[in-house]
C-alpha cells in the first residue's frame, strides 16, 4: 500500500472502456516516435467517425481519458499490458488493425513503431498469421 492509499475508497479503480483503451493504443502507436504531428491527429478523428465504439463519443473526453490513462504508466511495456483489458479477442483484433494502420500511414515504419506494435501484438494475443495478413493488406493500401 501506498502513502495515499488511506484516502482511496475501497473499491477497486473502474477498468477503463473499450473504447478508452482503442483511443489509448492509437495514441501510443502516434506517439511512438516522440511526436503526434497534425496527420495523426487527423486519422485519429477519421477513426472516431468510423468505428463503432466511437460513434456519439466526445473525442475531447476519449482524449482525455486516454491521456491519463497514459499518465499511470511510468514505461511502454507497462503501458502496452493496459490493452489486454480489452472486452474481446475481435477488439483486440481491431486495436492491433488500428495501430498498424496508423503505423503504416506515415510512409515509413520507423524502429519505435516496429518495437511498439510487436508487443502490442504479443499482449493482445495477436498470432503471426494474422498478424502479416494485416501488414500485407494495409501495405497495399498505402502503397505508392
Amino acid at each position: 500500500m501506498g502513502l495515499l492509499s488511506m484516502f482511496r475508497g475501497s473499491a477497486p479503480a473502474k477498468k477503463p472502456s473499450d473504447d478508452v483503451l482503442l483511443m489509448f493504443a492509437m495514441l501510443l502507436m502516434s506517439c511512438s516516435d516522440g511526436h503526434f504531428d497534425n496527420s495523426e491527429a487527423g486519422s485519429l478523428v477519421a477513426f472516431l467517425g468510423q468505428l463503432p465504439e466511437f460513434k456519439g463519443k466526445n473525442f475531447e473526453e476519449l482524449h482525455a481519458a486516454a491521456c491519463k490513462l497514459t499518465n499511470k504508466f511510468s514505461t511502454l511495456p507497462e503501458a502496452v499490458q493496459a490493452l489486454s483489458g480489452l472486452s474481446s479477442d475481435t477488439v483486440k483484433r481491431k486495436a492491433f488493425v488500428l495501430a498498424a494502420d496508423l503505423a503504416l500511414s506515415s510512409g515509413d515504419v520507423d524502429e519505435e513503431e516496429d518495437v511498439l506494435l510487436t508487443q502490442m501484438q504479443t499482449v493482445l494475443g495477436i498470432d503471426d498469421f494474422t498478424a502479416r495478413k494485416v501488414l500485407e493488406v494495409l501495405a497495399m493500401k498505402y502503397a505508392p
